[in-house]
């Protein structure tokens, strides 16, 4: 693979005595600033309880629907 211009440009200067510019960068510019951490169990078991609980189903079999017959009457199913 070859080199970029700036990379051959920053290796001369190496090589001529000055400063390398990479050398410029501050401490934080190679760093992973992201953590990453895994679930733990408990923390999935809960995800998985609040999705549950939250579902349509559980609704369904506890409503009650109204239909409007006529104008005055209401019949409960």
């Amino acid at each position: 693979m070859s080199k970029s211009k700036a990379k051959k440009r920053r290796e001369k200067l190496v090589r001529e005595g000055k400063r390398n510019p990479s050398e410029n960068r501050g401490v934080y510019a190679l760093t992973d600033m992201r953590t990453r951490k895994t679930k733990t169990k408990k923390e999935v078991l809960s995800q998985v309880k609040h999705k549950s609980r939250l579902s349509y189903e559980s609704i369904e079999d506890k409503s009650t629907f109204y239909f409007v017959l006529k104008e005055n009457e209401l019949m409960e199913i």
